[in-house]
């Protein structure tokens, strides 16, 4: 490369949503030879650190750009308007248009919600209300434009919205047939927009969308001919352009203000609700159970992990009013202090008992066992394989560690053995839901089991939603594949099946040995209340004697599958957990409102819980359920899902 020579260098940084690329930030500068390294690293920096999301693609393209094809321009005169709303900034901008001669200024302002899913430019005809550019989707790509700079001048990989967007409208405003230009950002953390043409300059409005919102997009108003049309798309595409003299931001005392502490936070609620991600509790004034009372209304609970129904349980309630009556209340303490008593000894004998384990180890929740528990396993220089549907709690655990963490493609045991191979290492687990909690599905324990044997890693399987609905007995996982090898790290939960509280790990007795020596998630937490571990252990002992609830249970689940096929609703299921995929987050909580309504309590999951366009009804069933309240529900789903 010759020194004088100039380059362009482009930027495109995109992540995957439910298997489609989604743009979040692109950039472009026009450098001299010496400064390619240097720009392309900072827009590379750039392009994986983004306010709305990181990078899984990032394409870099660098052209050399000749000279004599390179046209100088002026910047555009800067004005700030400060608002104090961002309806005022909407009404700022239609001032604008009137000053450029447009007399139907909220006709036009009509388009802004066509941008909003756009990449590129929306090229609107002012006087035919016409859009013209030539792929709706895309869009106009305004490219090939930088700022001269001047020896001194600080590179860094943040985006200057204000000199980008001053070269941007230069450039615009002096396309053949352009008049003029709304902006607004799609950066959820950036408000302030513009207007401008050539005779009025670079007007920044202050305000023009809400703080948190994503929506953003980008017009050039245009005004001519048909061979004027084809030119502007040309200019706009394909022209060469450095501005000159763009002035910098001018912080005025008001601009150096330091942020309020609760921006953010007002920021990101904005956000969830515009989004539909915003969520609310429902208070149920009843015991947990198949109906439930709600603002004195009954509804059937078809949303809780109570699947075999007792939670309470008449021997529950007892165990609770005995053991408080021996122990009182509170533990005082963690286990290895003060709070460890004979009630909490019986429960870890009976959980391994039950799981036919050598001894087991509780904990204050399932959360707090999959974190503890993974972090203690896996450290910084060991390989943690993880399940990409994975719970919150296995995923967060694997962070915690410090491990390198390998996600394997959804219950895909030869992608786990592909990724095995590839990623080698001295130390390693594997980790896996049994029944995963937002599918329910159901993991291939035998070659899961031959996969971790195979190659000396340790086999992890959570069974908070196994354990009390598969298998004949509801005795979980290897039951239901008649598995007789144990699983190493065997976690679970008592506030599904067993109707209680906490979390658990069973195995070896040196897994758990080590486990209450090492995990932090034990150790620094006060233990969990004796009355609380007299009603798990009463759970436990319910779930053993009455093998009918499991029964009904799977009987429910087959019952309910074939009702909803009535409906064209095909799902297939062998657990509690029946998803009805809806997509739309707003749908989802439209059928959900409905169903609620009509006397049915069923949650609408979205994301983060889900991948963002995956959210759906997650029905849970319990053994108390009828066949008429299945049959009654299955309509009702089928009845909404048509009318969405």
């Amino acid at each position: 490369m010759s020194a004088e020579e100039l380059y362009s260098i482009k930027m495109r940084a995109s992540k995957k949503e439910n298997g489609t690329d989604v743009h979040i930030s692109g950039a472009e500068k026009i450098v001299e030879a010496p400064d390619v390294d240097i720009f392309a690293n900072a827009l590379i920096e750039r392009g994986m650190h983004h306010s709305k999301g990181e990078a899984d693609a990032l394409n870099l393209k660098i052209n050399k750009v000749c000279k004599e094809n390179i046209i100088y321009l002026d910047a555009l005169s800067v004005e700030t308007i400060e608002v104090e709303t961002w309806e005022k900034g909407q009404e700022e901008i239609k001032k604008y248009l009137k000053e450029t001669g447009i007399d139907n200024p909220q006709d036009v302002m009509q388009f802004l919600d066509e941008t909003y899913a756009m990449r590129g430019a929306m090229l609107l005809d002012v006087d035919r209300l016409i859009r013209l550019e030539p792929d709706k989707k895309r869009g106009i790509r305004a490219t090939n434009m930088d700022q001269e700079r001047m020896k001194g001048d600080r590179i860094g990989n943040e985006k200057n919205h204000y000199e980008e967007a001053i070269v941007l409208a230069t450039k615009v405003a002096n396309c053949p047939g352009i008049i003029g230009e709304i902006c607004i950002s799609d950066d959820p953390e950036y408000v302030t927009g513009y207007v401008s043409s050539k005779e009025i300059g670079y007007r920044r409005i202050t305000k023009m969308k809400r703080m948190g919102s994503e929506k953003g997009g980008r017009i050039f108003l245009f005004r001519g001919t048909d061979a004027e049309e084809q030119k502007a798309i040309d200019f706009l595409q394909n022209q060469h352009v450095i501005v000159r003299n763009v002035p910098k931001k001018i912080c005025k005392k008001s601009d150096m203000k330091r942020p309020q502490k609760w921006d953010k936070i007002d920021k990101a609620l904005v956000s969830l609700k515009e989004n539909h991600l915003f969520r609310t509790m429902k208070t149920i004034e009843s015991a947990q159970s198949s109906h439930v009372t709600i603002d004195g209304k009954d509804y059937v609970l078809m949303a809780s992990n109570n699947y075999l129904d007792i939670a309470s349980h008449p021997s529950i309630k007892s165990a609770v009013v005995e053991s408080t009556a021996m122990y009182g209340f509170g533990s005082g303490g963690s286990r290895l202090t003060t709070g460890n008593t004979v009630i909490h000894n019986a429960l870890e004998n009976k959980i391994a008992s039950y799981k036919e384990t050598e001894a087991a180890i509780v904990f204050n929740t399932g959360y707090v066992a999959n974190v503890a528990t993974i972090s203690a396993m896996v450290k910084k220089g060991d390989t943690v394989f993880s399940d990409e549907l994975n719970h919150a709690s296995i995923i967060d655990g694997c962070r915690l560690s410090k491990a390198k963490i390998v996600t394997y493609a959804h219950n895909d045991m030869d992608d786990l053995r592909k990724k095995i191979q590839e990623n080698p290492c001295e130390t390693g687990i594997v980790v896996s839901d049994a029944v995963f909690s937002m599918d329910g599905d159901i993991l291939k324990l035998p070659e899961f089991l031959d996969i971790c044997e195979e190659n000396q890693l340790f086999s992890m399987v959570d069974e908070a939603h196994s354990t009390g609905v598969i298998g004949k007995t509801g005795h979980g996982i290897r039951e239901y594949w008649q598995e007789k090898r144990q699983v190493d790290i065997l976690m679970g939960t008592f506030s599904k099946s067993i109707g209680g509280e906490g979390g658990y790990v069973a195995g070896e007795t040196r897994l758990i040995n080590y486990l209450r020596n090492v995990a932090r998630g034990f150790i620094f937490s006060t233990s969990l209340s004796p009355v609380t571990m007299a009603a798990n252990l009463a759970g436990i002992e319910v779930l053993e004697k009455e093998i009918s609830r499991v029964t009904k249970l799977q009987y429910n689940v087959k019952y309910f599958c074939t009702q909803l096929g009535k409906y064209g609703i095909n799902v297939k299921s062998e657990t509690a957990i029946i998803p009805v995929i809806i997509g739309d987050e707003e749908n989802a909580l439209t059928v959900s409102n409905y169903l609620h309504e009509n006397g049915y309590f069923i949650s609408a999951i979205r994301y983060p819980t889900v991948a963002k366009g995956a959210a759906r009804l997650r029905v849970a069933l319990m053994s108390s359920h009828t066949e008429a309240e299945l049959k009654k529900c299955a309509e009702l789903i089928g009845k909404a899902l048509l009318m969405k």
